[in-house]
């Protein structure tokens, strides 16, 4: 067996990072920017109100309440058509620009209209409730760094600054397929020795979770043929290929065959548990992420290796989920053998702690926990965790 952290290194060695293309902002959630990203222009790009009410002159409301006419109503999206001379005021609407003459807004709460005479009831200083011009962002301000991953605040920003396409590291195109004449998923009745698959939809669900965009290659019959077929044809029209199953020391499965003879793949056995066993190579220069069968084997297995290496090749900083602590609700038992166990556990916080439930049913082939579970407990080799004990967890979601 070899260490998690030498099975991981080599897969994310093998990952390299894509090269950046221009995307359009409406396509960039979740990316990675490539380059920084400066304001050509500032946010706002006009002195503006916050507020419904009144631009008047500060100096005129000195000795509230005063009377003011109003010369005009400026509505957002609309420029203002009259200055605010002395004793003088424009009804104004949120968002909409200050008029000339005019250094502050009195809420519409603090005054009462009488025809086109306002009187003022509050006295206020000049630069109340006006969002100055670069409030927010200034022209030449740097407004995010080269490696910012792109959130909808991120998005929001960039459209205000009339920034259209943006240099990011593309988004991945994942390929996955499932393979076995036991396996079917067209939800009818099961022959004797048959089981629904459930892999595949798991893994293009953590796939589309995680901000890859996912290709369905289907569920393929025990055919050497149509399997080779299939890993060819994924290679060349995916960024990355996944498979599951066909991976244990012993299994014959054509997929191993079919891998050993069109690709480079490296066959591991890894001290953790579950997912002790991995395949990992390439098609060409596409990597082959060869997970093991048993369900929750499958989605550690992704976690732990396929999610780093594709975020990695996204241009992600840090590729690979930080663990964070928790506190132990009950005990966490194991039994010493050489392994990193990884418990599914439900954490939640409470005060200030986060606390670790451990959820019942721990075999690799109890999907039904992991659907239960929201964190997987690192338990390094040894007896395990009394209550009360710290302990490191991956919090999935």
């Amino acid at each position: 067996m070899i260490s998690l952290e030498e099975a991981r290194s080599y897969v994310m060695d093998c990952c390299s990072r894509r090269a950046p293309v221009s995307t359009e902002v409406s396509d960039a959630l979740g990316l990675v920017t490539a380059v920084d990203v400066v304001a050509e222009e500032s946010l706002p790009p006009f002195a503006n109100t916050a507020m419904d009410g009144f631009a008047v002159r500060s100096t005129d409301v000195t000795d509230a309440p005063t009377q003011l006419r109003i010369v005009e109503t400026i509505a957002a999206g609309h420029n203002p058509l009259k200055s605010v001379g002395q004793g003088e005021a424009s009804r104004i609407m949120t968002g909409a620009p200050v008029p000339d003459g005019a250094d502050a807004i009195v809420m519409v709460e603090k005054t009462t209209v009488d025809g086109d005479m306002v009187t003022i009831e509050t006295s206020v200083e000049s630069g109340n409730h006006i969002r100055p011009v670069g409030d927010d962002v200034s022209a030449g301000e740097l407004v995010f760094p080269k490696g910012t991953t792109l959130t909808a605040g991120h998005l929001g920003v960039l459209c205000s600054l009339g920034i259209q396409e943006i240099e990011a590291y593309p988004r991945l195109r994942v390929g996955v397929m499932s393979t076995g004449d036991e396996l079917v998923d067209d939800g009818g009745p099961l022959a004797p020795g048959q089981i629904r698959d459930s892999n595949r939809r798991t893994l293009l669900s953590l796939l589309g979770g995680d901000g890859f965009e996912t290709v369905d290659l289907g569920l393929l019959p025990d055919d050497e043929a149509a399997i080779e077929k299939a890993l060819i044809q994924g290679s060349r029209d995916c960024d990355a290929v996944i498979t599951s199953g066909g991976v244990s020391m012993g299994d014959y499965d054509y997929v191993k065959e079919v891998l050993d003879r069109v690709g480079d793949m490296r066959w591991m056995q890894i001290a953790i548990k579950p997912a002790k066993p991995l395949a990992f190579g390439t098609v060409g220069d596409t990597p082959i992420f060869g997970l093991p069968g048993n369900p929750v084997s499958s989605m550690v297995s992704y976690e732990l290796f396929a999610r780093s290496g594709l975020r990695s090749m996204m241009g992600f900083s840090e590729p690979i989920r930080s663990t964070i602590q928790g506190v132990a609700a009950s005990p966490l038992p194991r039994r010493p053998d050489g392994k990193i166990h990884f418990a599914r556990v439900f954490a939640k916080h409470e005060d200030s702690d986060l606390v670790v439930y451990p959820i019942s049913g721990q075999g690799s082939h109890m999907l039904a926990s992991m659907a239960r579970s929201n964190a997987l407990a690192v338990l390094p080799d040894g007896d395990g965790y009394q209550a009360g004990d710290s302990v490191n967890v991956l919090l999935l979601h």
